[in-house]
């Protein structure tokens, strides 16, 4: 006869209750047992938006998979769904999807029904990477770009910017820089308007315009391939400002509006100029800008070109720039409404870099970490067709990926799953009902 106290039954299969202090006589408890619960609700978006555009496709299709059809488990396009849309979701790291691999939000979203792959297989993937891997991802931004004009454009402003992507170990390609003071790659990037084009790895011993010549020539020859009428124009800051570059642009019926630094000749030529803005400050007490134009070559310049010529005094004394341009137009407009407004590219670089995690660059191989700067690149393609697509006239229209992910990707939901069909409850509570469902009608239904 068993004597065993009964008690020991009342603790099988029971959850573990947590017990917390009471709000107004009503006893607060916890328990895991809620069944299959998300805080990913709003993936699902992301998957719609990715059929439409055929993002995810198109990268598996150029991709080669040297693996074992025979022994594949999980298909590369999967594994690029798994990854880009982790990062759009705020997982920066492979070893995230260890436990999201689990979850059946995620793998409803890939098109499975059984556990994704692990941070090794993802891990491999990233690892398959190489230089022709590179250029034809890059190719994939361009159609994508491309495909995003119902009609053609008449005009096109191309960004071309460098920033730090600061690096912790002994990668392949690191290097101290003495700008930034610290070991760092040196990514190129170029955008037009919101839309990324190229985000290209250099390693940190890299000047600014370093490979900035071969990836305008190429932008160009495709853009022109598209649109023939197209104006193009080349915007940077002085770091890219190379008089072989400028004579290609004016050869090839390309604009350019690009920074120029300060030399003794330069202020020299501004010195009248500047000399009218202290004045004008000396008697106002308030900041003076004044705008002109010189010609002028550098000692290894082909031949003298247009400077804009901005003489700004301050309270804290003189400040001048210059811009080269071959573009027409009054001084002060080109400067003010065209060249001033490259500023928000850093926005979108600090977007992709910290909402995106761009930086996120540890891995020992060189074309590992391009292809990981490439799949954060993808992510940047997605919530700003989202942003664009969906959210265009809303209140999120301009906002950021960490601010979109935030309010409509990251939502409490309840998954039921059965051999007919998948539901997802989402919270009752969420703020967003409405613009969520207005995102889900402009997407179509993939």
């Amino acid at each position: 006869m068993n004597t065993q106290p009964t008690a020991t039954k009342a603790t099988v299969c029971n959850p573990e209750l947590f017990r917390f202090p009471a709000v107004k006589k009503r006893q607060v408890a916890a328990s895991f047992s809620g069944g299959d619960v998300t805080s990913d609700g709003g993936l699902p978006l992301l998957r719609q938006l990715d059929r439409r555009l055929g993002l995810t496709k198109a990268i598996a299709q150029m991709l080669p998979d040297p693996r074992d059809p025979a022994l594949i488990e999980h298909s590369q396009q999967s594994l690029l769904r798994q990854r880009i849309y982790g990062l759009c979701h705020g997982y920066e790291d492979l070893n995230d999807h260890d436990t999201l691999r689990l979850d059946p939000v995620w793998q409803t979203a890939v098109e499975q029904i059984k556990p994704l792959a692990s941070s090794p297989t993802l891990c491999r993937l990233e690892n398959r990477a190489d230089r022709p891997a590179a250029w034809a991802l890059h190719g994939i931004l361009m159609e994508q770009f491309i495909a995003s004009f119902r009609t053609a454009p008449t005009e096109l402003i191309l960004d071309f910017d460098a920033t730090d992507d600061r690096v912790h170990g002994r990668q392949e390609g690191a290097h101290f820089h003495g700008y930034y003071g610290d070991y760092c790659f040196l990514p190129l990037y170029v955008f037009c308007g919101e839309q990324l084009l190229v985000a290209y790895l250099r390693p940190g011993n890299s000047g600014a315009a370093r490979h900035a010549w071969a990836s305008l020539k190429l932008l160009v020859q495709r853009l022109r391939q598209a649109w023939p009428p197209v104006k193009i124009i080349f915007r940077g800051d002085s770091g890219f400002c190379r008089w072989r570059r400028l004579r290609w642009c004016e050869n090839h019926d390309v604009h350019y509006l690009v920074g120029l630094a300060q030399n003794p000749r330069l202020l020299a030529a501004a010195q009248p100029l500047m000399t009218r803005a202290e004045q004008t400050f000396q008697t106002t007490q308030e900041k003076q800008r004044h705008f002109g134009e010189i010609q002028y070559a550098a000692a290894t310049w082909d031949q003298e070109r247009r400077v804009i010529v901005k003489a700004e005094h301050t309270a804290k004394g003189s400040n001048p720039r210059f811009l080269v341009t071959n573009l027409t137009g009054a001084a002060q407009e080109l400067y003010d409404e065209v060249y001033c407004a490259r500023g928000e590219m850093e926005n979108r670089i600090k977007e992709q870099q910290l909402g995106l995690f761009a930086d996120r660059t540890s891995c020992h191989g060189w074309w590992a970490n391009q292809f990981r700067l490439l799949l954060s690149s993808f992510a940047y393609v997605l919530l700003e067709r989202l942003r664009t697509l969906g959210l265009a006239g809303t209140e999120l229209a301009r906002a950021q990926a960490g601010t979109i992910r935030l309010k409509l990707l990251k939502i409490g939901a309840v998954v039921l799953r059965n051999t007919r069909r998948i539901r997802l409850l989402l919270s009752s509570s969420y703020p967003y009902q409405r613009l969520f469902g207005q995102v889900t009608q402009a997407l179509g239904s993939g």
